[in-house]
């Protein structure tokens, strides 16, 4: 499968199958926020959010399942940050909750790959942009998914049970999150929006492989090799 960095056009790397944008949520996980303790009363802002917190996850982060991904030379484990993805099916802007999932064409199992770190206020841009730091699995059409909200998934590394979450019980459920990003900027069709990782993902390494599943949405697995 061509890398996203062959392309010359948009065009060319959708119609491959690649996402037009991902944009991740922080903090949707009702302890992610009580993990970070008095930071986020700190400068600059004094306060905890209010609105939703996002990220990005540039073109350079994406791959596919079965691809080994590449921990760079200063890069000695990463957080395996499985997570939701919605992909959008047609232009999202400031979507009412009650019709939200009328925008959604599917969705997809996301390893939102990070470097551990400590910082909260200051972008991860070098922690989660590295090449590779997004694999994407496929696509289930949304009428697969009977609730997006009570999903379980799992995630295995070298093949023992390594974590398991729930994308119940969120800040802000898929409906709400997606009322919530398109009030303030329009999500495209192709678009991802990450439901966000739970607190506490686990780690993997060099030499590992992970497996990521989910009912209805089936499995992603990769293999992390040192540089």
């Amino acid at each position: 499968m061509p890398q996203i960095q062959d392309f010359a056009s948009l065009a060319q790397a959708r119609a491959a199958g690649w996402p037009r944008t991902v944009v991740g949520l922080l903090l949707n996980d009702p302890a992610a926020l009580p993990a970070l303790g008095d930071q986020v009363n700190q400068p600059p802002y004094k306060a905890p959010p209010k609105a939703p917190v996002l990220y990005i996850k540039p073109a350079n982060t994406y791959a596919r399942g079965g691809e080994a991904i590449v921990l760079p030379a200063d890069v000695s484990e990463v957080q395996i940050g499985a997570c939701l993805g919605i992909e959008i099916g047609r232009t999202a802007t400031r979507v009412k909750v009650d019709e939200a999932l009328e925008y959604v064409a599917g969705y997809r199992l996301v390893a939102d790959l990070t470097v551990p770190h400590a910082m909260f206020y200051r972008p991860a841009i070098k922690q989660k942009c590295r090449d590779g730091f997004c694999p994407i699995g496929e696509l289930a059409a949304r009428e697969r998914i009977a609730d997006p909200d009570a999903l379980t998934i799992s995630v295995s590394v070298d093949g023992a049970a390594a974590w398991q979450t729930t994308t119940a019980g969120r800040v802000r459920p898929v409906r709400q999150a997606l009322a919530d990003v398109t009030e303030f900027m329009s999500l495209h069709p192709g678009d991802l929006l990450l439901l966000g990782i739970p607190a506490n993902p686990p780690l993997a390494r060099a030499g590992q492989s992970y497996r990521i599943q989910a009912d209805g949405l089936g499995e992603l697995v990769n293999t992390l090799v040192a540089a």
